[in-house]
């Protein structure tokens, strides 16, 4: 049914269009929400098994660092090499 201007009761074809941008706008919208949250799942997922390894870094750093330490110099022992030699 028409009114006296052209437009339906249902809305213009303006309105029409608009009421389905709005609602693709929209569904596209959820479907980011729910790909954010799945990310934002996995990234703690990801984080959590990151923690896991935390002490087995801590241990392999102290080896690290005990290894890069230079052995202490003993004053007889560098004696003894100088006479030696």
């Amino acid at each position: 049914m028409a009114t006296a201007n052209g437009t339906s009761l249902q809305g213009s074809y303006f309105e029409q269009q608009r009421a389905l941008l709005v609602a693709n706008v929209a569904t596209s919208l959820e479907n980011v929400l729910q790909n954010l949250n799945k990310l934002n799942r996995s990234l703690e997922g990801v984080i959590a098994v990151g923690n896991e390894f935390s002490q087995v870094e801590g241990l392999w750093s102290q080896f690290e660092n005990v290894m890069a330490k230079e052995p202490p110099k003993d004053k007889a022992e560098e004696t003894k090499t100088g006479a030696a030699e």
